[in-house]
């Protein structure tokens, strides 16, 4: 069951708060808006059922108006601070360019991991996911498609390799056709073992 919720900040920011425990909270950055990516996006419902069975929730949001990747870093970040309001320990999650803000986002916030599913290059010349991997310090996990030519991802994942965070291949294409259950359990076993509450 989701609940609809408002995201406090500068922007028109909606979400979907798929209930889990009343501890752990994963955010959720969904797929390029001007593609048609929005909270709904089948992964990263897929990734919230899977987590709320797992007693973690899941803050599903959508972007604010388009802003070249600035605004929708923004928006992720505003989520990510209602969810620490509301919660002990708060993950990242996002597929494709969300997995990108994703990266982004946890360089500039406290949380407790990160997952990236098919993150994308660098969106603009202070918007790079290399340089977001070198200046995280948290649990790392990248996971993308062996046949995926629709993003870059082999920088990030070279540099995600090079510290040693979690890196994870699938024989898929960027869209992961019939793999949603295997995505969301790699993402729920990652974010389960490090959203550990103390």
């Amino acid at each position: 069951m989701a609940d609809s919720v408002v995201v406090p900040g500068s922007r028109d920011v909606r979400a979907s708060l798929d209930t889990g425990s009343a501890d752990r909270c994963v955010v959720a950055c969904p797929p390029h808006p001007q593609f048609g990516g929005t909270r709904s996006d089948r992964r990263l419902r897929a990734v919230g059922e899977v987590l709320a069975d797992r007693e973690i929730a899941c803050l599903r949001f959508d972007y604010g108006p388009w802003d070249n990747g600035y605004g929708e870093l923004d928006d992720a970040m505003s989520a990510v601070d209602y969810a620490t309001e509301r919660f002990d320990r708060v993950g990242l999650f996002g597929y494709s360019f969300g997995g990108t803000i994703a990266l982004l986002a946890a360089a500039r916030n406290r949380v407790g991991c990160v997952s990236a599913l098919a993150p994308g290059g660098r969106l603009a010349d202070d918007l790079d996911p290399i340089a977001a991997l070198d200046a995280i310090s948290i649990p790392v996990q990248v996971v993308y498609g062996e046949r995926d030519t629709t993003v870059d991802w082999q920088p990030v994942v070279e540099r995600a390799a090079d510290h040693k965070f979690v890196v994870q291949s699938m024989g898929a294409d960027h869209h992961f056709v019939g793999q949603q259950a295997k995505i969301a359990e790699h993402v729920a076993d990652f974010q389960a073992t490090h959203l550990v509450t103390e």
